[in-house]
């Protein structure tokens, strides 16, 4: 591994002792906050002192940063600075809404202004480096971490993954040396979204082309976009843990893609090899993780603590100690610490700046998905009156799982509030969670904004959900409220679809919010009103049953494929087919019109394919309503007749496009052979484009049979 500083690390590596380089590859945890077990305050300072720690993990601010700094800086033999480390999800100071909703906007430039205000946050405050994006593709929405993800595609997924890397890191700002970058992590590496019934660290058994077709894409996109390190993940993929499975940490990641930053362990993940059978205790743990390209451990201390007596007794080697601590080496001179250690505290943001809280508004009001509208929406604002009710109609706490530390401090602004700042002329009332007094308000209200969904604390790690329905009491309150007869709209908050079938078709208007963050309830009056036309789409599919999932648009045909008329097909008994709205999906205030994709050339040979040659494809929209909006074309491609049976839709391309009253435009894209072929399951990778038919689809959503036929000769 060679960088632009490897002169300077081999001097370091030359001049440190086997515990000083094992030192370098351990990660503590100031708080002790994400994962079993206590703080680690006191041997995180003792470990500073000594100069045998690399990273320090949940500790931020100048002052608290900059004293531990001085610890290993002044006080140890080499003065090796420490790098801080913390989950900057979705915002530091300022949360933008949640990854998940951020992919319903369907546009890169929103995960890297995230990025962007984030990281600027951030490293003003000691914080070097996140612990994200997190790329990690899903068909399950019990799983609670899919609040953190980018949904079920693993396209979508890829290109916001690279937008993230881009506005974490730098890209055009100086790198991640610039005081307003940090180094990204992309995680979990890998396939942690499939575990089995969407319970949480749970067991991921794959194949070799679903793990190369559908998981590692969006983690090959960021490394191809640079990022700087790579989080293993909790699971096993196919009977080996991640932390432990050679061929993925290193085969794949640091071999095949030629990977040269840091592999860190995720928390107490090292040590868990104990637990899933594959380590017979912590010096096992330590030397599995190790050889199999774990560079840094989080919190468990197996390598460090046990690293000089495998060495000794020829169970690991120095050459991969010395692999391992020069990729710490490495990323400590990228990120500037060698350069500039301390943080200054002059320059340090201390709240969100009226910029960030805009950008944050305006995200969350892209994010947004008008998934049902019979014309009540939008609300006209000289409304003599308006009720907003339900249990989170007054709530400050919509930031979503994973907030980071401005959640703390800094309150979501509530949909209550919100409502009366934007129909200043109207009697708003409220009602919380009680039906019967929600339908009083209601009855008395010329329209009524019902605000239902789940508590933050019931989305992200460790809230794996068996039943993904309203919690209790709410759908009998949206009863109460239809029972009025009045107009109402349903605003969800949630971090997760949701099945909603018992209760969405009564309904004349329905809004997913997701956890729009800190600007919540303005972004959700920007769309309520008016202000901002919606146009996201659905990154995810939502069931009409949990008995449904997996569901999701991606899926392989079967051999008896869905028939109404047809016993022996594939199909519940007890339930309509398919989902209750497809991914892609999301209405406008105006209407859209998108033509049938065009390609520049029908036939096209693998052989050109292979030498980069790329097919144009062209998809006229108009806007045919009478106000300005937002529509996301959708291209997709399928292969009917593959020698591995392929997804019936494959998400290869999409544009959000603009558009006046009567304006339409040409949403161009290009296919090459990344689009047009597929890995097959040869376990040294095999990369295919096979000669025959192509259906190329283009349209608003996941179901559009809008099409053209492209052939590979």
């Amino acid at each position: 591994m060679l960088g632009p500083h490897e002169d300077k690390v081999k001097d370091l590596l030359g001049r440190m002792t086997v515990e000083e380089k094992l030192g370098q590859l351990q990660q503590l945890t100031w708080t002790g906050a994400t994962g079993p077990g206590g703080g680690q305050t006191e041997e995180v300072e003792r470990a500073a002192r000594a100069g045998l720690l690399g990273s320090v993990l949940n500790l931020h601010g100048v002052e608290h940063t900059n004293a531990l700094q001085r610890m290993a800086v002044e006080e140890s033999r080499l003065g090796i600075p420490l790098l801080f480390a913390q989950d900057v999800v979705h915002g530091f100071w300022t949360t933008f809404p949640i990854p998940l909703a951020q992919a319903a906007a369907f546009d890169p430039a929103v995960a890297e202004r995230d990025a962007r205000v984030s990281a600027r946050e951030a490293r003003s405050n000691g914080v070097r480096w996140t612990f994200s994006p997190m790329m990690d593709v899903t068909h399950e929405p019990r799983w609670g971490r899919i609040a953190e993800s980018s949904g079920e595609d693993p396209y979508l997924g890829g290109v916001l993954a690279a937008a993230k890397v881009r506005g974490y890191q730098g890209g055009d700002r100086g790198g991640l040396a610039a005081d307003d970058s940090l180094a990204a992590c992309a995680k979990h590496f890998v396939a942690y979204g499939g575990a089995e019934g969407g319970r949480d660290y749970n067991t991921v058994d794959v194949s070799e082309q679903r793990l190369r077709n559908h998981y590692l894409p969006p983690f090959k996109a960021a490394v191809d976009a640079g990022v700087a390190t790579v989080m293993a993940a909790f699971n096993t993929v196919s009977g080996v843990p991640a932390h432990g499975n050679p061929r993925i940490l290193t085969g794949v990641l640091k071999e095949e893609w030629g990977f040269g930053g840091l592999v860190v362990s995720d928390y107490t993940g090292v040590e868990e090899l104990i637990a899933h059978g594959y380590a017979e205790d912590g010096a096992d743990a330590g030397r599995l993780a190790l050889a199999a390209g774990v560079d840094m451990e989080m919190v468990s201390t197996r390598i460090a603590g046990h690293g000089a007596q495998l060495l000794a007794a020829g169970l690991i080697s120095e050459d991969r100690i010395d692999d391992a601590v020069a990729r710490v080496l490495h990323l400590k001179f990228a990120v500037g610490l060698f350069e500039s250690p301390y943080t200054d505290a002059g320059a340090a943001v201390d709240a969100p700046t009226p910029a960030a809280r805009a950008a944050a508004r305006e995200t969350a009001a892209r994010s947004m998905v008008l998934m049902k509208n019979d014309g009540v929406l939008p609300l006209d604002r000289g409304l003599g009156s308006v009720a907003v009710v339900g249990p989170f109609a007054d709530s400050t706490d919509l930031h979503g799982t994973w907030a980071g530390p401005g959640c703390r401090r800094f309150p979501s602004v509530s949909v209550l509030d919100a409502v009366r700042a934007a129909a200043t002329g109207a009697a708003v009332t409220h009602a919380g969670a009680d039906p019967a007094r929600a339908a009083a308000a209601a009855g008395a209200a010329e329209a009524t904004v019902v605000v239902v969904g789940e508590d933050p604390r019931l989305s992200g790690e460790a809230a794996a959900r068996s039943d993904i329905s309203l919690p209790a009491g709410q759908r009998e309150l949206i009863a109460a409220v239809a029972a009025t007869g009045k107009p109402f709209a349903v605003v969800l908050v949630n971090g997760r679809p949701l099945t909603i079938g018992d209760w969405a078709d009564g309904v004349p208007a329905l809004l997913e919010a997701w956890h729009p963050g800190i600007e919540a309830g303005n972004a959700v009056a920007d769309v309520l009103f008016g202000a901002v036309n919606p146009g996201g789409k659905l990154p995810v599919t939502f069931p009409r049953s949990v008995g449904q999932l997996p569901l999701y648009y991606n899926r392989e045909s079967t051999g008896r494929p869905y028939d109404p008329d047809e016993k022996y097909t594939s199909k519940y008994l007890d339930l309509a087919d398919g989902p209750q709205f497809p991914f892609g999906h999301g209405l406008s205030y105006t209407r859209f019109r998108t033509g049938p994709p065009r390609p520049d050339r029908d036939t096209v040979t693998a052989g050109a394919l292979a030498r980069g040659e790329r097919v144009g494809i062209e998809v006229e929209v108009a806007n045919t309503g009478d106000r300005a909006g937002d529509e996301v074309v959708q291209l997709y491609v399928h292969d009917p007749v593959a020698s591995i049976a392929q997804p019936v839709r494959r998400l290869r391309g999409f544009a959000r496009v603009t558009l006046g009253p009567g304006e339409k435009r040409t949403a161009r894209f290009t296919l090459g052979a990344e689009d047009l072929g597929f890995w097959t399951n040869d376990p040294a990778g095999q990369y295919v484009v096979e000669p025959g038919r192509i259906d190329v689809y283009a349209g608003t959503s996941s179901l559009t049979d809008a099409r053209c036929t492209l052939t590979i000769g």
